[in-house]
């Protein structure tokens, strides 16, 4: 017995667990942003933005061009064939994408300023408009008993008398233009487009899926409903509705949208979205103007004031926009509706309608992910109202050039590439998920044997839903970071975790 012993003790041990096998990242590549693109009178101005900060341009120039497309809004819309009625305006709607501590919010602040200095401008005008129109309180109530005093002595001297030539004082209370709302309910945001924001307003939200994943909710339905509405940018809307009132109409809901996000986050949500599940229908391809760069690999630091005639020149181009007039700017209207519009020059027309055709055809060629061909079709107003607001920042009026068709179509070809990296990456999130797991094992934050639910307790980004943890656990299983072992506990069969010591360095 002795000497069976000693042979145990003697023989190798086996190992059985074999070497990790890596997990590759499949992020996709993007196209390098071209300055190019942006209307002149905003090249320097963002550049300079970009380089004090030391933060993606992508950033910075996406917000510049939301805020442009929101002071247009529908006062001016571009018809795209030469014919027909076809509209389009440019409210659009966009994301930047990038982890924590990347600048997004300063970026979006940054250039969003034009935009908020407009809106504070006409709070102060609105301010100085309402004051002298309170002032005018007991004048308005003397003209109104004078009004009334007149009716009742024409009539009473002869019922069937004419009140043409009476008229009751006009001096309605003035309404404050609004550019921009934070944070308000859908009810709210249609009475300050009925009200005060005929022409569109933008819907900002610094953290945008908490907006996006709330109107997923079946008590909403009826609020994105109304943010679909919105992005059209021409489509009418009527509440009637007790308690608030009937008939309350909007002639066009037009709402931009603009926010930041984390990977995570958006690739949670899409993925999601790819597999048929909640949120599709179109919500998300609708955000075009959708950007997660590369981070600059160095860093400098940029320590000098901001370039003060980049600036001037980007927000005097910021103020026409404010003022525009669309009879001045050459702007067509016709007696069916809808904005004032502008046409492409012929050259243009001509290089828009080769990129139509093209397009059309890749969308009917079924390459594409069904998913991905509904966000590429929505190019079909991108590209012509980012035309529209290039040529209104550089020209300002007549039709709209070759120039600005080409600026529009490199947006195009460069926003197609971050879509793809967002759609791939979202198609490929069990291995990000996977990725983050072993990272944070590695750290320390997980430790041998670990159960499902503490893993999505951690909340960390893409495996907050278990489906999405499953599918990542089963990856790492795969590749050997890990096994999943079931363990009966008080009748109930729950997963457990099983790290490879391997993995751990043991």
């Amino acid at each position: 017995m002795a000497s069976v012993n000693a042979r145990i003790d003697q023989a190798p041990i086996i190992d059985i667990w074999p070497e990790p096998q890596p997990i590759q990242s499949t992020l996709p590549s993007v196209l390098a942003f071209d300055i190019g693109m942006l209307p002149n009178p905003l090249h320097a101005w963002v550049q300079d933005i970009s380089d004090r900060m030391q933060a993606p341009i992508e950033y910075v120039a996406v917000s510049a061009m939301i805020a442009a497309g929101t002071l247009i809004g529908r006062k001016v819309g571009i018809r795209p064939q030469e014919n027909t009625d076809w509209v389009e305006v440019p409210n659009f709607w966009g994301c930047i994408i990038g982890r924590p501590g990347v600048l997004k919010s300063p970026s979006m602040k940054a250039a969003l300023a034009p935009l908020y200095r407009i809106a504070e401008r006409e709070r102060e005008l609105f301010q100085a408009k309402h004051d002298e129109w309170a002032d005018r309180e007991i004048e308005r109530e003397m003209r109104a008993d004078a009004f009334k005093k007149a009716v009742k002595g024409r009539l009473r001297d002869n019922p069937g008398a004419s009140l043409a030539d009476l008229t009751a004082a006009d001096d309605p209370e003035p309404q404050l233009t609004r550019y921009v709302a934070n944070d308000t309910s859908y009810q709210s945001l249609a009475e300050l487009l009925r009200t005060g924001a005929p022409n569109g307003i933008l819907a900002f939200r610094d953290e945008l899926m908490s907006l996006i994943k709330g109107l997923d909710n079946e008590a909403n339905v009826e609020a994105r409903g109304f943010y679909l509405s919105g992005w059209n940018g021409t489509e009418a809307y009527t509440f009637d509705r007790i308690g608030r009132g009937f008939n309350l109409h909007i002639p066009a809901v037009t709402i931009s949208l603009f926010g930041s996000t984390q990977p995570g986050r958006i690739c949670e949500y899409v993925s999601n979205v790819l597999a048929g599940g909640a949120g599709d229908d179109g919500l998300i391809q609708r955000f075009g103007f959708m950007v997660w760069p590369d981070m600059p690999a160095n860093w400098k630091d940029i320590d000098r004031e901001p370039d003060a005639y980049a600036r001037g020149q980007a927000f005097a181009a910021y103020d026409c926009l404010a003022a525009l007039d669309p009879a001045q700017m050459g702007a067509s209207s016709d007696n069916y509706g809808g904005p004032p519009y502008l046409r492409f020059d012929e050259e243009a027309q001509a290089e828009f309608r080769q990129w139509r055709t093209n397009l059309e055809g890749r969308l009917r060629n079924g390459d594409m992910h069904p998913t991905l061909e509904s966000h590429i079709a929505k190019y079909r107003k991108l590209i012509p109202t980012i035309a529209l607001v290039h040529h209104l920042m550089e020209i300002g009026s007549g039709p709209v050039g070759l120039l600005s068709v080409l600026a529009a179509m490199a947006w195009g070809e460069f926003l197609e590439s971050h879509a793809l990296r967002v759609y791939g990456a979202a198609a490929d999130i069990s291995g990000d998920g996977a990725r983050t797991i072993i990272r944070n094992i590695k750290k320390g934050e997980l430790s041998s044997p670990f159960t499902i639910r503490e893993l999505k307790r951690k909340g960390w980004s893409g495996l907050t839903d278990e489906a999405h943890v499953m599918r990542a656990l089963e990856l790492l299983e795969e590749h050997h970071f890990l096994r999943v072992k079931p363990v009966e506990t008080g009748g109930r069969r729950s997963p457990q975790v099983i790290i490879n010591p391997k993995v751990l360095g043991q």
